[in-house]
């Protein structure tokens, strides 16, 4: 059983820069492929970037690449998402999310999210 926390949102100015944790509990977290995700308000959620347990080569959807990069931190079991240049569609909920089969698309495990608010 993992659980996530996230924690790091809150409203900021377009072009500003934000950087989100999410905190794992359980032993086997260094073993999980981490993901975060958001949703805005009457959209789908929507996957932002994803990592493997090594940390080694993040990917991310075309929406964040450039300006979105995720690491982590095993010996915290954190996960970390730092958002730079943010603009007005970058508001959301983002939740991060673990799964223990890197191949699998469903993740196993979510954590409550955290509000992200950019205004113009």
């Amino acid at each position: 059983q993992v659980q996530l926390v996230e924690s790091g949102g809150g409203s900021v100015q377009a072009g500003d820069s934000l950087t989100l944790s999410c905190a794992a509990s359980g032993r086997t977290f260094s073993t999980y492929t981490m993901g975060w995700f958001r949703q805005a308000p009457g959209k789908e959620r929507e996957f932002v970037g994803g990592i493997r347990w090594s940390g080694d080569r993040p990917y991310y959807a075309d929406s964040a690449k450039g300006r979105f990069t995720i690491s982590r931190d095993n010996a915290k079991n954190t996960v970390y998402l730092q958002m730079n240049s943010l603009k007005p569609e970058d508001t959301a909920v983002y939740y991060c999310a673990a799964k223990s089969d890197s191949r699998s698309l469903a993740y196993d495990y979510w954590g409550q999210g955290t509000q992200v608010t950019v205004s113009s």
